[in-house]
């Protein structure tokens, strides 16, 4: 919609996609069919979860800049969410709800301006309605952002986060103020290379209340066009990696597992993941 910032809730997401995306300890297979490029988009997922198994089917359908997306699950609960892009301009409006859950309902507005963005959520409990806001000004190469919850009955603030990013073509670096003040996180990722098939990260999250830092450093390469390999460790001695491979076009299989390097006596969890596309 825009080529001004990204929106507050994107600050650190390189860093963090870097660090947790595709990292898992449970068995999933996903199975995707589509009926055409203007139709309806079907995915079927299992999930084996610490031995509790879910299974869920979604559908997914486009019409011109507006998605509905609705999922159902083996435990009778039915997610949607309405997505309408440019219905005024620069704005895009997100609705979703969760039935049986009938307080579940949120209604989220989104405003890009060359040089701002700005979001407001809506929760529409009965009970307590709550609202969060967020803005961030600045380019897409620099970028300062802060973001509030409010609730409504108890006129109470339930959070607010600041935070700054600044964006290269190779590099990525962002500092988080969050927590209500109780954590700040600083994340920088880098590429090695000009095709960007390699790259490192880190991240450091100190936490006030507790006096305890977090650091945790990582990296991603890919060997082909087809593998990918990735890793990380944290000053816990937390060691994960993980191998994502296009079995055929569009497929891909992930294993991932996670060792304590400091508890090595313990099982190590171990993930696998299947997702099948046309």
């Amino acid at each position: 919609m825009s080529k001004g910032p990204e929106i507050f809730s994107n600050i650190g997401k390189k860093a963090r996609d870097l660090l947790t995306a595709g990292y898992s300890s449970d068995q999933k297979f996903t199975v995707s069919t589509y009926s055409g490029p203007a139709g309806i988009a079907l995915t079927s997922t299992a999930v084996n979860k610490g031995g509790l198994s879910t299974s869920d089917i979604g559908a997914v359908y486009k019409y011109k800049s507006h998605i509905f997306d609705v999922k159902i699950d083996t435990l009778s609960n039915i997610a949607t969410n309405l997505t309408f892009s440019d219905v005024l301009p620069s704005t895009k409006a997100v609705v979703s709800f969760k039935l049986p859950d009938y307080n579940s309902g949120k209604l989220e507005v989104q405003y890009f301006h060359h040089h701002a963005t700005f979001t407001s959520t809506v929760a529409l409990h009965q009970q307590s309605p709550v609202v969060d806001a967020s803005v961030t000004v600045g380019t897409p190469a620099i970028a300062f952002g802060a973001e509030t919850g409010y609730n409504t009955t108890s006129g109470s603030f339930t959070k607010y986060t600041a935070g700054i990013s600044i964006t290269k073509p190779d590099a990525y670096a962002s500092v988080i103020l969050g927590d209500k003040g109780d954590t700040i996180t600083a994340s920088y990722a880098h590429h090695l290379d000009e095709s960007k098939r390699s790259a490192a990260v880190g991240e450091i999250m100190r936490r006030f209340s507790t006096n305890e830092n977090t650091f945790t450093v990582g990296g991603s390469h890919a060997i082909d066009h087809l593998t990918l390999i990735k890793g990380k460790l944290n000053n816990h001695g937390k060691l994960a990696a993980l191998l994502q491979h296009e079995v055929i076009p569009k497929s891909l299989m992930t294993i991932s597992g996670e060792i304590d390097t400091k508890a090595l006596d313990k099982h190590p969890k171990l993930g696998i993941a299947l997702a099948l596309k046309p």
